[in-house]
């Protein structure tokens, strides 16, 4: 700020940071996310499509995922969605990997022409071979051969078709608190495609996320269709307009702001920054409202470059004892790397709060999906996540892990077969099926450089009923009083 940097102030009201701001955006609060997707909207328009910045294209082609590819799945009426990223392993002969080839991403290579493996995706961390080592990196180089590549962003001058491809909008759901609008939930865009022979014979469609992203921020790249904008001024989904309607933010500080975000980092090569605490954390869609964020910074090329990027500045950033710590916590000496479990389905499910919830999944479904097949509730999920090994749990089991290592040498057979058969015969049960049970309270509670019980538990008082069965002061009844709807999935106590 002494040297004569720009800035801007985004927060609802007029605080001491804002009386000292360049410009103040003051959207509505919770909106942060309209805010930073129609920023979204003009950089992609002016600094990818209407104009290019070579620092920005090199940026995102060899530091994001712009350029690799995601199959699309079509809708029964005739649409496509986005899928998942082809892997090595959908191809013949696994594209020539023989190690993880289920967990190394293609992109199609401007050079060669051809599709490749590029170096870098997760499948090259782990168990490669001579000659495959060192590959898990960012170097612009083919796997297997190690020529040097140009990772295409977009196939629409190679494409073969235009797929129209559906997109979720939420911002067409009615709230007290919100403004809304009237687009409509599915919003089908065209996108540019290629065709891709898999090794089971089955021609598969895909696109790049570059093609993917500009298709969600509703550019229109005269592919024809609707939903798309051509002016800023334009009624569509994360056009400036749009957000309007939703943030109370004038269009033409949107636009200059993402303009001017975006020329600094294109001449200083990504020496912009967003300066940010843990306000919008405290929201219950502040994963949206990071990953508009995230975005702009990515499509900016500002992450990793010093004096832009993100600066958070709430959190453990400055652990000093951890390196120590982290040893005891987690069992560093029995198994690496340890498999730790969020935070927010521990308390939830702790403290008692599921028997309390009232939101129903179909309130958060996508509107791409068919609400019949996600029945349950949220703790259902946790507990499905748990079953399937997607989430870790504290506790895992009914039963001490520790003693289930010793029965199973004891009956001479391998833990995970031991666990296999027992968890089958229904000997030992997932802990969070029966979250009630004495013997799926957690035991040990070690707060470190938090207030749990002071000021960050959220929901306090369930807290203190369930957690710890203190004094407290829940006034509300739980589904078994109020008759609602109760989890599948959890005994019931």
């Amino acid at each position: 700020r002494y040297r004569g940097t720009k800035t801007v102030v985004v927060c609802p009201d007029y605080s001491e940071a804002s009386k000292f701001a360049d410009v103040w955006l003051h959207p509505k609060q919770g909106t942060d996310a309209a805010v930073a997707m129609a920023m979204g909207h003009v950089i992609l328009r002016e600094f990818y499509l209407d104009g290019k910045s070579e620092y920005f294209t090199e940026y995102v082609r060899t530091k994001t995922d712009f350029p690799y590819l995601v199959m699309l799945d079509q809708r029964e009426d005739g649409s496509y969605v986005n899928g998942r990223f082809l892997r090595a392993s959908d191809l013949a002969d696994n594209a020539g990997q023989a190690n993880n080839p289920e967990w190394k991403t293609l992109a199609f290579d401007e050079i060669s022409g051809h599709l490749i493996v590029p170096n870098g995706s997760i499948g090259f961390r782990w168990g490669e071979k001579e000659g495959m080592v060192g590959k898990w990196n960012l170097e612009p180089k083919e796997a297997l051969t190690g020529a040097e590549t140009q990772l295409r962003l977009s196939v629409n001058e190679i494409k073969d078709a235009v797929a129209p491809v559906a997109f979720p909008y939420f911002g067409s759901t009615q709230h007290p608190h919100f403004a809304c609008t009237e687009h409509q939930a599915v919003q089908v865009r065209n996108v540019p495609v290629k065709k891709v022979k898999l090794a089971d014979g089955f021609e598969a469609l895909v696109a790049t996320v570059y093609d993917l992203t500009l298709a969600q921020y509703g550019l229109d790249r005269g592919l024809g269709g609707d939903n798309v904008a051509k002016t800023y001024d334009d009624d569509a989904p994360y056009t400036p307009a749009w957000q309007e309607k939703i943030t109370g933010t004038p269009r033409e500080q949107i636009i200059a702001v993402a303009r001017q975000f975006a020329e600094n980092a294109d001449k200083t090569h990504g020496k912009s920054m967003v300066i940010i605490g843990a306000a919008m954390n405290h929201w219950y869609h502040m994963d949206m409202n990071y990953r508009g964020i995230i975005n702009l910074l990515m499509m900016c090329g500002c992450v990793g470059q010093s004096g832009g990027g993100w600066s958070h500045y709430v959190g453990q950033e400055k652990l000093r004892p951890q390196t120590g710590w982290t040893a005891l916590a987690f069992a560093l000496d029995w198994h690496r790397p340890p498999r730790h479990m969020n935070s927010t389905s521990f308390w939830y499910i702790h403290s008692s709060q599921w028997r309390y919830e009232k939101l129903a999944m179909t309130e958060i479904l996508s509107p791409l999906v068919d609400p019949k097949q996600w029945q349950g509730t949220q703790i259902d999920y946790n507990v499905r996540s748990a079953r399937m090994g997607w989430l870790p749990t504290a506790p895992h089991f009914d039963a001490n892990p520790l003693k289930i290592a010793k029965d199973a040498a004891a009956a001479d057979k391998a833990p995970n077969e031991y666990l296999v058969e027992n968890l089958k015969a229904g000997k030992v049960n997932f802990a969070f099926e029966d979250p009630d049970n004495p013997v799926n309270f957690p035991r040990n509670l070690f707060v470190w450089r938090s207030n749990l019980l002071g000021s960050s538990g959220k929901g306090h008082e369930y807290f203190l009923k369930y957690l710890l069965g203190a004094v407290h002061g829940v006034q509300g009844k739980d589904l078994g009083e109020e008759g609602g709807e109760k989890p599948q999935e959890v005994k019931w106590r």
